[in-house]
């Protein structure tokens, strides 16, 4: 039984995990249509973007990166660098491929400032639809917690997304973020949790 809510207290008792699959930064066009091949092969992916913080009060930045994930792959677009790409945007509005996040309204938002015409198309967002469904405690790190019994750092959440070199620190947190949200969905509703949401 996957619990519908949780404590903070029982997640900093959880193992820490992480995405332990290939990270490709991409941040030149070259790579784009290889990056873009691999993706249209599945139709589920994980889904998230990062974005600079601002500390100061009316000072906001576009989206740095963009991040999909596939079940092996992580990849980590620099929107900041290479602006989005064409194909890439085909991805995110192509209906036949569902990308899977939390809070996506807020991405998608950004995403919007930093692609023309932006058109997306079968996002699900686990925070909105899994309260549709009766869990009490949405977000990342609640819901890793109670459907993968992992915990997930959130320690990079703050850190510059638009310095010249990323760190590792940094790639691992946005990859883990884009591919646990695949993991908790593909377990949710591999034990008939989304039933309800697809059969309306």
């Amino acid at each position: 039984m996957i619990p519908k809510r949780i404590s903070k207290e029982t997640i900093n008792e959880l193992p820490l995990g992480q995405f332990e699959g290939e990270i490709v930064l991409v941040k030149s066009l070259d790579q784009v249509k290889e990056v873009a091949d691999e993706l249209v092969r599945h139709n589920l992916l994980g889904f998230d973007t990062e974005t600079r913080p601002s500390f100061r009060k009316g000072t906001q930045y576009y989206v740095s990166l963009l991040q999909l994930a596939t079940e092996e792959t992580a990849f980590l677009i620099r929107l900041n660098e290479i602006g989005m790409p064409g194909i890439i945007q085909e991805i995110l509005e192509d209906s036949g491929i569902i990308k899977i996040g939390a809070a996506v309204l807020d991405d998608l938002r950004g995403l919007r400032k930093v692609a023309m015409g932006f058109e997306p198309q079968s996002f699900f967002d686990l925070n909105e639809e899994l309260k549709k469904v009766g869990f009490e405690n949405v977000g990342v790190r609640n819901l890793a917690a109670m459907v993968l019994n992992m915990r997930i750092s959130k320690s990079e959440q703050v850190s510059n997304w638009e310095a010249n070199e990323l760190t590792d620190k940094q790639k691992l947190y946005a990859a883990t973020d884009a591919w646990v949200c695949l993991e908790i969905y593909k377990k949710l509703q591999y034990q008939g949790y989304l039933d309800e949401l697809f059969n309306r």
